[in-house]
């Protein structure tokens, strides 16, 4: 029995709903809002519900219980029943033409992305949510596909403008006929509001999960950070780490977190001795059909001896070798093509072929030989530390300020799970079965690599000891978080353990309490989990995951229009699903390279996106001044206090491929807003072809309008003030210039050329002393300057700011100050007859890099 007042076992029970609490109305085969139809030629076999007469109770804190009571007759819950039952129901829940829609839907298992368009019949499969526009009442509607009981639902488009909703339970054993909840729908006059309420509601009729305003996000969400993926795969070692770990401090910006990508893992395939690592391993997709032998760190780790990375004694490590190593695997891999792709079309010959790839292949042994010899003669021992913990160890001993260490796993384990025997666990290897709605998403490598070798399942009643397992070995080796990828194998696999739901719960229920115990609650980044099961049944702790696909430094299919074209895919995916994740989750744009040619457009995009920033840099490949504009001396960020969303007028548009829309995202500072521009033209999904492919007729310069209306300041309490300005200072990045703007003003015009962009501050202008009109813009070092600025005081004749870091701050006054003090010392300033006031600022160590600057009038 809980405790009294144990507000995480407690029910919160609502007084008795009000008859007919609805705004919403399901008669004569159409279900209307406020008189306005949204669905036509509705099924009768299909039912609405108040939210007040399905949510009596609720385990959610007593606050967010009242706020969805308080707009319950904003929403409801769809059902419907068939004759027969099935583990697999489909209806349509009714048609829509000619009206607006932005919706996000599965592309591949693990990722989503935005599709916007007119009818019911344009959506594409797997959609997990739809937003309607209403102008006639001025408003938006969102259908919420969810979870009832073992199933859960996802929409389809059907023919002549029919929405279809298909409930599924991933196991043949568990059949409905009938399901009373199993879509949520909600209106608003604010489509941002209109998320966050349909979310809350989902969330208190569910109980299953927490609201990102209810959980802590990791500590690393201010910091800056690396990822050994790009710079490694899977050939990532100590010494590696070391000198690219090395290279940051080298350069002034030394990493505040670490993320040992993965590589690490003690993996191996079903043919080898069970208790021997993999060898040899490189590129992505070669360790897809491998699972997991023990916890441990594998050979490359074990190897570490404490202190070996230190003075003379240190391994000669070539910093040249990972880039060859993989150039090598990537000729090796498109040898193996070429000869799959000779079998596919009939030729019987393929010796040459054969030839070629056992040389490949004898070359890449003797590479890693080379390398492995160099390596274990250089870990010289200087203590009996060993292994990982050690290692952890003197990295924190030599790079001060490394906060935090994470590691790489799969959710079953590894990408093949875990393997039968090695361990103490009860593991079995069990066959993939892919959803029939996956069909339309598309072809995907590690689809393919898992349904060939199946999953090592650890059965799910020992999910509990399988996270803690892990991670609780981990905790002990100095290792403070995890990134949690492939999550969503657990679908292929759900047949003979209840169904999907019933697995993942067990499952997640495990991760959460290992989360709890091992990791503060909050160290975990997770990936790979764009799918309604994560969020409806995963996030009851986890806060923070990635909100885009990977970032691709080029076409892993082929590049058809060089390196370009998939970078503004990845700003769409990240900002359009963050309009539900980021109900969830911390959203997570993911890392890049500092080096690629597009750096800079995803530098402005990291910078305004409300989370971390952290690269995947090769050795050697570093723009340091780039990066400067993005991170602070002391590894943090000037991070602003939301998450980026898309602007109102970029809702239903299509910034990929339309050749007329340029995508807007908002976010705040503490004292002015922020709207990032981007031309993101040139690439986008073909629904016909279902994969992602180049428009090149749109990768050309468009113009877009910026006004201070496009700033949603009630979105976050510390804002809404900010959005009462009778003018503001616009500062523009990229250009340079300073312009003055109201709510009534002409918008603010920008032209952009393929792949880059434009920032917008907008701060409001304060009257003070003697006439002046004032506002801070920051330091214009940094892509997000009005990040920089810390605290803010006016008096009748001073502006007094708290502004963090090095370089050029900027501010908007009417008139030249008097005077300008830094840290109570007089310092000169530079006015301009346009308003600009300048001044030097230095890095002040004693106090966390803040100074405090005063402008006298």
């Amino acid at each position: 029995m809980a405790p009294p007042n144990d507000p995480s076992n407690a029910i919160y029970s609502s007084p008795k709903p009000l008859k007919n609490d609805t705004v919403f109305d399901l008669a004569g085969g159409k279900l209307s809002v406020q008189n306005v139809p949204l669905l036509s030629e509705v099924p009768a076999s299909v039912t609405f519900r108040s939210f007040s007469s399905v949510v009596k109770s609720s385990t959610a804190p007593p606050e967010l219980f009242d706020r969805a009571r308080s707009l319950s007759h904003h929403g409801g819950f769809l059902g419907f029943s068939q004759r027969t039952p099935s583990d697999r129901l489909t209806t349509s829940i009714g048609k829509f033409t000619g009206r607006d829609f932005v919706s996000i839907f599965r592309f591949k298992t693990w990722w989503s992305t935005q599709w916007v368009g007119t009818s019911g019949s344009d959506i594409q499969m797997e959609t997990q949510w739809i937003m309607l526009d209403l102008p006639e009442i001025r408003s938006y509607a969102v259908v919420i596909p969810i979870i009832d009981g073992s199933f859960r639902s996802a929409l389809q488009p059907g023919v002549d403008g029919h929405l279809l909703l298909c409930a599924e339970s991933g196991s043949s054993a568990v059949k409905a006929a009938a399901l009373g909840a199993i879509a949520y729908v909600h209106v608003s006059d604010n489509p941002y509001t209109l998320m966050r309420d349909a979310y809350t509601a989902v969330r208190c009729h569910l109980g299953t999960f927490r609201l990102l305003e209810e959980k802590a996000p990791p500590p690393l969400v201010d910091k800056f950070g690396w990822c050994t993926w790009d710079a490694f795969y899977l050939t990532v070692e100590p010494a590696g780490v070391w000198q690219g770990v090395k290279e940051f401090a080298d350069g002034g910006l030394s990493p505040r977190f670490l993320i040992i990508d993965d590589g690490w893992q003690s993996i191996n395939v079903d043919s080898q001795d069970p208790h021997e690592d993999a060898k040899n391993l490189v590129l992505g997709g070669t360790q897809m059909t491998a699972r997991l032998h023990r916890f441990e760190e594998n050979e490359k780790f074990q190897n570490y001896r404490a202190g070996s990375m230190e003075g003379v004694e240190a391994p000669s490590f070539n910093p040249k070798k990972p880039k060859m190593l993989i150039n090598k695997a990537i000729e090796l891999e498109m040898a193996e093509k070429a000869r799959d792709k000779a079998m596919h079309a009939g030729v019987f010959d393929l010796a040459e072929l054969e030839f070629e790839i056992e040389k490949l292949k004898k070359e890449l042994e003797d590479m890693y030989d080379d390398e492995k010899g160099s390596l274990e003669n250089g870990y010289t021992s200087k203590t009996k530390d060993t292994g990982i913990k050690a290692f952890t160890k003197d990295l924190r001993n030599n790079f001060k300020g490394l906060d935090d260490i994470y590691v790489w796993h799969a959710l079953a384990g590894a990408w093949g799970g875990v393997r039968p025997g090695a361990t103490h666990l009860k593991a079995k290897i069990v066959p993939c079965k892919l959803s029939p709605g996956l069909d339309g998403t598309m072809s995907d490598l590690a689809v393919v690599k898992i349904v060939e070798g199946s999953i090592g399942l650890v059965d799910p009643d020992q999910a509990d000891d399988f996270y803690d397992s892990m991670h609780s070995y981990l905790a002990k080796v100095g290792i403070t978080g995890v990134k949690v990828d492939v999550i969503h194998t657990l679908e292929y696999v759900s047949e003979d353990y209840g169904g999907r739901v019933d697995l993942a719960k067990a499952y997640y229920k495990g991760l959460s309490k290992s989360l709890n115990k091992n990791f503060n609650g909050t160290g975990l980044i997770s990936s790979m989990q764009q799918c309604n099961d994560f969020f409806f049944l995963g996030t009851e702790q986890i806060s923070m995951g990635r909100v885009g696909d990977d970032f691709w430094f080029q076409d892993p299919n082929g590049d058809p229009m060089g390196v370009y074209w998939l970078q503004g895919v990845h700003m769409i995916h990240c900002a359009y699903n963050s309009m539900w994740m980021g109900q969830f989750i911390q959203p997570d744009w993911d890392m890049f390279q500092s080096d690629h040619c597009c750096a800079k457009f995803h530098a402005g995009s990291r910078a305004i996106c409300g989370g971390p920033v952290y690269v995947s840099d090769s050795l050697g490949g570093h723009d340091f001044d780039l990066l400067k504009k993005l991170v602070f001396q002391d590894g943090t960020i000037p991070k602003c206090i939301h998450f980026a969303l898309p602007t109102r007028d970029c809702l239903f548009k299509n910034p990929l491929f339309d050749s007329n829309s340029i995508l807007k995202i908002w976010n705040f500072n503490k004292y002015g807003g922020v709207i990032g521009a981007f031309n993101c033209q040139g690439a986008g999904w073909d629904p016909e072809e279902k994969r992602i492919r180049g428009y090149s007729e749109c990768y050309k310069p468009l113009t877009a309008a910026v006004r201070v209306s496009d700033l949603e300041w009630d979105q976050k309490a510390e804002a809404a003030s900010l959005g009462e300005a009778e003018e503001y200072v616009v500062y523009l990045t990229e250009a340079g210039k300073i312009v003055l703007t109201t709510p009534g003003s002409d918008p603010i015009s920008v032209t952009l050329q393929p792949s880059t962009f434009e920032i917008f501050s907008f701060v409001p202008i304060k009257k003070i002393g003697n006439g002046a009109e004032f506002a801070p813009i920051g330091l214009t070092d940094f892509f997000n300057s009005g990040g920089t600025i810390q605290g803010l005081v006016y008096d009748e004749a001073a502006a007094k700011i708290e502004v963090k870091g090095e370089g050029t701050f900027l501010a908007y006054s009417s008139v030249a100050p008097k005077k300008s003090y830094v840290d109570g010392v007089e310092v000169l300033f530079l006015w301009s007859g346009d308003g600009k006031v300048q001044v030097s600022i230095p890095w002040n160590q004693e106090c966390a890099g803040i100074s405090n600057l005063t402008f006298v009038y």
